[in-house]
């Protein structure tokens, strides 16, 4: 059985690997670049786009998702479909994902963790 730190760094790779693979998907309607940013601490994980796109200036967070209380939170997820089935399908157990976008009112609805 994994050890509370074994588990942590394996949900930090699965992170940082869901990230990647949105961040090398190519961008056809500018130029956007689009990179992963992880804290020094590793418990921050963002994809991050910026660029130019019809003369409007793009940037802003697509994901953003942090490890903590041995949880992972969801805190923003821009996804189109979301990154959460792709954490459960990787080994995330759905209670230990929270989907901090949704009011704390409303979680208890999600079939994820309230907090």
């Amino acid at each position: 059985m994994a050890t509370t730190n074994q588990l942590l760094d394996q949900w930090r790779d699965i992170l940082e690997k869901i990230l990647q693979y949105y961040a090398n998907l190519p961008y056809r309607y500018g130029d956007i670049i689009t990179y992963v940013v992880v804290s020094r601490d590793r418990n921050h994980f963002m994809l991050v786009q910026e660029g130019w796109e019809n003369h409007r200036r793009i940037h802003g967070f697509i994901v953003h998702a942090e490890i903590r209380n041995e949880k992972i939170w969801i805190h923003y997820d821009g996804i189109e479909d979301g990154i959460t089935c792709e954490l459960v399908a990787a080994g995330v157990p759905k209670e230990r994902i929270v989907l901090a976008f949704h009011p704390p009112q409303v979680r208890q609805h999600t079939g994820y963790a309230l907090a």
